[in-house]
C-alpha cells in the first residue's frame, strides 16, 4: 500500500516544498484524525521532529523537562540541546514514565535567575520501556505543566502501538491528546511501516506561527515532500497506521506467550505495546544476537529488547522463539 502511494505520487511533475496534492490531502486527513483544525508539518526523521516541534514550543532560556529514559534525552546524540541550545531536564521514571510529582519539583525552578527555566514538558508514548501513559496521567501531567506556564510535547515516535493498545480508535487519540489539552505531537510514521516520514503537529495553533520556518532552520524541510506526504495518506486512509500498529502489538504478545514459558518467572513481563524485555544470560544472548539481531537494553541488569513490528508474522515469531528455546537448551 505505501509502495503504490510512492509509485503513484512518482508520476507526473508537482510543486516542491508541500504545494502539492498529496501534502494537503495529509494535511485534511490529519484534521480529521484529531476532529479538529490542526497544522501538519511533515518531517524527514524522528529526531528532526522532535527538535522542530520544542523548537515552537520554546521561549528563550527555557529548558525541556522530561524522563531520564526518554529518546531526547538518551537516544539523539544531544541533538535538541545543540540545536536548540536549550538545557533538558531528565525527571527520574518509573518504567519510563514520569509523575506529576517530578514535575512539581523540577519547576521549583521557577522564577530563580540562576536556573534555566522549564517551559516545556515532553512526554514519551509510548515509552522507551514499552509503557503507556493513561489519559488520565497525561491529562494530569499537562494540567500540572499548564497550571506552571509549561507547554506539553509528546514524542509519538510510537504513538500507533500505544493508541492501538487503547482499543479505542482514533477517539482513544483523541481522548489522549485533545481532551488532555497536549501541545504539539510528533506523530511517527517511520516504526509503524513508512518510509522515513514523520509529521509534527501543533495542536495548539498558536505555537504554530514560527515553527513553519523553523522547519527550513532546523533541516526538516523537504523539497519533494509529496513522497512523504502520500505516505500518511496511505496509512491514514481507512486508520490502516492502527490497524498495522495493533498487528505489530498482537505479535509481541505472541512472542511473550512463546517464550515465557522458557525463562524464569519474572523474566519477561507481558508487553503493554510491540516490545518485550526478557532477562537473558548474556551468553545465550550474544549467541541469539549473532543469529537475529536485537538491542542490549538494560545492560547491568542483562535485560534486553526485542521489537515486533507491522509486517512481523506468526512465522517470524514461531521461529524466534524455536531459536531462544534451543539456545536456551530446551
Amino acid at each position: 500500500m505505501v509502495l503504490e502511494a510512492l509509485v503513484e505520487a512518482n508520476q507526473g511533475h508537482a510543486l516542491a516544498y508541500g504545494d502539492d496534492p498529496w501534502t494537503k490531502r495529509c494535511e485534511t486527513l490529519f484534521n480529521e484524525v484529531f476532529g479538529q483544525a490542526v497544522t501538519t508539518l511533515i518531517a524527514v526523521n524522528g529526531t528532526g521532529a522532535n527538535v522542530l516541534a520544542l523548537a515552537g514550543l520554546l521561549n528563550q532560556a527555557e529548558a525541556v523537562l522530561c524522563s531520564d529514559w526518554s529518546h531526547i534525552n538518551v537516544d539523539e546524540t544531544g541533538a535538541p540541546e545543540r540545536v536548540l541550545g536549550a538545557k533538558l531536564i531528565p525527571l527520574t521514571s518509573v518504567a519510563g514514565r514520569v509523575d506529576v510529582d517530578a514535575v512539581t519539583e523540577a519547576c521549583r525552578a521557577l522564577g530563580n535567575p540562576h536556573h534555566a527555566q522549564p517551559g516545556v514538558l515532553s512526554l514519551t508514548q509510548s515509552t522507551e520501556w514499552g509503557t503507556c501513559y493513561s489519559v488520565d496521567e497525561i491529562g494530569a501531567l499537562v494540567d500540572a505543566a499548564h497550571a506552571r506556564g509549561l507547554r506539553v510535547h509528546i514524542d509519538g515516535a510510537r504513538i500507533a502501538n500505544a493508541v492501538a493498545a487503547l482499543g479505542l480508535g482514533v477517539d482513544g487519540l483523541r481522548a489522549m491528546v485533545i481532551d488532555t489539552g497536549v501541545d504539539a505531537i510528533s506523530f511517527g510514521g517511520t516504526k509503524n511501516g513508512l518510509f522515513g516520514a514523520e509529521a509534527v503537529i501543533f495542536l495548539n495553533r498558536e505555537h504554530a506561527s514560527r515553527a513553519v520556518y523553523l522547519r527550513k532552520q532546523v533541516n526538516q524541510l523537504a523539497s519533494k515532500m509529496r513522497f512523504i506526504s502520500a505516505q500518511f495518506c496511505a496509512a491514514l486512509e481507512e486508520s490502516r497506521w492502527l490497524d498495522w500498529a495493533g498487528h505489530a502489538n498482537a505479535m509481541a504478545r505472541q512472542l511473550h506467550a512463546a517464550t515465557a514459558p522458557l525463562l524464569p518467572e519474572g523474566a519477561i513481563a507481558s508487553p503493554e505495546v510491540n516490545s518485550v524485555f526478557p532477562v537473558l544470560p548474556p551468553e545465550a544472548a550474544t549467541t541469539l544476537q549473532e543469529w537475529c539481531f536485537f538491542w542490549d537494553w538494560n545492560t547491568a541488569a542483562h535485560q534486553y529488547r526485542w521489537m515486533t513490528a507491522w509486517d512481523t508474522t506468526p512465522e517470524d515469531v514461531s521461529r524466534f522463539a524455536a531459536g531462544v528455546k534451543h539456545v536456551l537448551g530446551h
